[in-house]
């Protein structure tokens, strides 16, 4: 048998609800008190762990900042997949939209430290899609990208306005139609490398 989970930090405790707070209810709108009162700690207690809201602001996002998970799919497959990600997530109750974007409305451009991450956590994504985009072989795969991105971040626009999953699955379809002409087969699922290139190394 695999052995228990080990118990939480106090650190963790604090960033697992600074989290869900925050994303649910808005970093404005939750205060040091109000977290540390849903844990049943004292604001010292939280500010041994986390000097300042700032502090806890940023490792939120930080927290918020995972990467794509390897995988042995075909890249078209995977770029496509990432939509049928989305229209999961959007189905989800808890689901409020992109926390980097809406860190960055709440607090301001002039926020630095929270665009700083936020810029990184989109640039990520943009540059995950140019390397699969590389891997079949397309010839302009940097715009390609950014195309896709917007893709994306107006999907979960829209769903947040409409509540509609179906948002994802109209922005899958126009990234087919993207890739088709980008020259990429993408048949039903599955694409193939332009034709006479090979994947960039």
């Amino acid at each position: 048998m695999a052995p228990p989970p080990a118990p939480q930090t106090m650190k963790e405790r604090i960033l697992q609800t600074a989290d869900r707070l925050f994303y649910l209810q808005g970093i404005r709108a939750i205060g040091v008190d109000t977290i540390a009162a849903e844990i049943g700690i004292s604001k010292r207690t939280l500010y041994n762990h986390f000097p300042s809201k700032d502090a806890l602001i940023a490792a939120y996002l930080e927290r918020r900042f995972v990467g794509a998970r390897p995988s042995d799919k075909p890249p078209a497959e995977q770029i496509l997949g990432t939509f049928d990600s989305l229209e999961r997530r959007f189905a989800a109750k808890d689901f409020r939209g992109c926390p980097f974007v809406n860190a960055v409305a709440e607090l301001g451009p002039t926020d630095r430290a929270v665009k700083k991450i936020a810029i990184a956590f989109k640039e990520s994504r943009r540059v995950w899609f140019r390397e699969r985009l590389n891997e079949l072989g397309v010839a302009d795969a940097d715009a390609l990208a950014t195309q896709l991105v917007l893709l994306v971040d107006g999907s979960i626009a829209q769903d947040l306005v409409r509540d509609d999953p179906a948002m994802a699955r109209a922005a899958k379809e126009a990234a087919k139609v993207l890739l088709r002409n980008a020259g990429v087969d993408v048949g039903d699922e599955a694409a193939k490398p332009v034709k006479g290139k090979r994947p960039r190394q």
